[in-house]
């Protein structure tokens, strides 16, 4: 499971004209999942984001979390995280999930977030969707429930 995290002032997620999801000051987190994530890589990956000290404290330094300064996450699903790009040039997607098995474990992310207090936003699963934000910093992190990077 791949995470882009983005600490954001405010944002939201609109799917055919209407706003779906939205946030104040948090984290948006782009949550893409492969064939052979489980539970535990959601579980452990959402307990990690929502975990994240990258906000700042009253000295300037990222030391604080999501819990810490009343935070929420837009949690928006993009299966092209895993869009592979080193042959050609159109990406091949063959390591993204099932769309059911990724659902499930979208869910299962989402819901690990919520078991921690902090107020959830979601995009649409499936849906094509417009994500705005305002990127804070710009502060943005890539995390991988395999440790890839």
């Amino acid at each position: 499971m791949r995470a882009c995290v983005q600490r954001v002032t405010r944002a939201s997620v609109t799917v055919e004209g209407e706003v779906i999801g939205e946030i104040a000051r948090g984290l948006v987190a782009l949550l893409g999942v492969t064939g052979d994530d489980s539970d535990e890589d959601a579980r452990q990956l959402a307990d990690k984001i929502s975990g994240l000290r990258i906000f700042e404290d009253a000295d300037g330094k990222m030391n604080q979390a999501l819990e810490d300064i009343g935070g929420s996450m837009l949690v928006v699903s993009q299966f092209t995280l895993f869009g592979d790009c080193r042959k050609g040039r159109r990406p091949s997607f063959t390591q993204a999930a099932p769309p059911e098995q990724a659902e499930r474990l979208y869910e299962t992310f989402i819901a690990g977030v919520g078991m921690r207090g902090i107020k959830v936003a979601t995009g649409r699963f499936r849906a094509h969707m417009d994500v705005a934000l305002i990127n804070d910093g710009p502060v943005t992190l890539l995390l991988d429930s395999k440790k890839q990077f």
